[in-house]
């Protein structure tokens, strides 16, 4: 996502390479050269050039710092109102309610149904109670789909399969909940294929009856101004609390994204990428702000790490490694680790800098997958010692792994660094007060 825009905004800030202040005059084509990557990347017209006009205008005559360039300033202009374009503050989800209820809403294919499943999980990651609510009675497989999902993450589940009224499903699915002492109904709902009165007055119907605390509305990022005006739409008929973007995976424009909010003046709330059901993200201004520029989101990384690594074997790991014992074992577990955190390509694209240079890159999920079916060849000896592997080992190794010998003796070569690397670290912690 922003791929483009990211490179084009880069380029931009390259014109003021050089000048000791800004000025009108050489600011003015920087800013053209803003307003045209952001039409490039699909963004309103008339969003686009309100951004750029607010950016001229705090430009005007900004004081270079010392130690600090033109371009640097810049960016710095151009950070704050891309953090005030996309919302300002993070929306929090408003949870009132016993239980609360969560209306879902939005076009046909935006992904509502999946995107059900990865709240349900990310809800009962915050240690609520999530119940899914079947209420698509049109598409056929609507819900299947939603009682597999269900399945995976664990939570309550309702639908009615003959029942073809949505709000009457609904009703009994919030009486349930009471019931079974599920404190959030998330209410799935049918997607519309465009614009339809009826379908409209359906929903408007679902949301009158519930007295939802959250309408969601959740939008395909790759449609582009489409999705825009598809919202604005929506909105004044439901008037939603939020927006959720979908497939930011797929699209390398962001145009909705960065329309949207300005478009509708509601905040988006979550982002998705990918049908795994972690790959949702509460929606930050400020972080997102910073990927576009290419500054990174060490704090999201760093929460993905939180999220998804056991701190037991974390404290095991950092025992091992202080004893100069880690071996292929371990290398095998950290690697497991990395995968639960997500997309690879999406994780080096949060740290500073990586962004832009891996834009062009192919970076399989399964980039791992040589690496581990070569330890997963050794036996529990070999992966304890590795100085064991002589020359028949190794060609046991490569014929079980479908590897060549020059790849296990670069891995070998590869983790003996990392080992001696590990070993240094431990003793410049030794000579460190309070560290391990």
């Amino acid at each position: 996502m922003f791929d483009s825009l990211q490179g084009r905004l880069e380029k931009a800030f390259k014109t003021l390479k050089g000048q000791s202040r800004i000025t009108e005059a050489n600011v003015a084509e920087t800013v053209k050269e803003i307003r045209r990557a952001l039409i490039a990347a699909d963004v309103n017209f008339k969003v686009a050039k309100s951004f750029t006009d607010n950016i001229l205008d705090k430009a005007k005559g900004e004081e270079v710092i010392k130690s600090v360039s033109p371009g640097q300033m810049l960016t710095k202009i151009v950070h704050d109102q891309l953090v005030e374009l996309l919302g300002g503050d993070t929306s929090e989800l408003h949870l009132k309610g016993s239980p609360a209820v969560i209306l879902i809403a939005g076009l046909q294919g935006s992904g509502k149904t999946t995107f059900t499943g990865k709240l349900s999980k990310y809800l009962k990651s915050q240690g609520k109670s999530p119940m899914v609510v079947a209420g698509d009675v049109y598409r056929p497989a609507a819900r299947e789909q939603l009682r597999v999902l269900a399945e995976q993450t664990e939570v309550g589940y309702y639908s009615e399969d003959q029942n073809q009224d949505p709000v009457r499903i609904a009703q009994q699915a919030i009486k349930e909940a009471k019931v079974k002492n599920h404190n959030v109904v998330i209410v799935d709902t049918a997607g519309r294929i465009a614009i339809d009165n009826e379908m409209m007055d359906e929903i408007a119907a679902l949301k009158k009856a519930l007295n939802p605390v959250e309408t969601l509305f959740v939008v395909d990022a790759m449609t582009g101004q489409d999705a825009v005006n598809t919202a604005k739409a929506f909105n004044d008929v439901l008037d939603f609390t939020g927006v959720v973007l979908t497939k930011l995976d797929g699209d390398a424009r962001g145009g909705s994204a960065l329309s949207i909010k300005s478009i509708v003046n509601k905040p988006i709330k979550f982002s998705s990428r990918g049908e795994k059901m972690d790959a949702l993200e509460v929606f930050h201004p400020d972080r997102m702000a910073g990927r576009i520029l290419g500054m990174g989101d060490v704090v999201s990384l760093v929460e993905k790490a939180q999220q998804t690594i056991d701190q037991e074997e974390a404290d095991k790991m950092a025992k091992k490694i202080a004893k100069n014992k880690f071996d292929f074992e371990d290398f095998l577990a950290q690697i497991q680790q990395i995968k639960k955190m997500g997309n690879m390509k999406d994780l080096l694209g949060m740290l500073p800098g990586v962004g832009s240079k891996i834009k062009d890159m192919d970076i399989d999920d399964d980039a791992f997958k040589g690496i581990e079916s070569m330890i997963q060849s050794m036996t529990p000896e070999e992966r304890a010692k590795p100085e064991l592997l002589n020359n028949s080992r190794k060609q046991r190794i490569v014929q079980g792994s479908g590897k060549s010998i020059q790849e296990l003796n670069k891995l070998l070569t590869q983790f003996q660094q990392m080992r001696q690397m590990m070993k240094m670290m431990n003793k410049k912690r030794g000579r460190i007060p309070g560290l391990m």
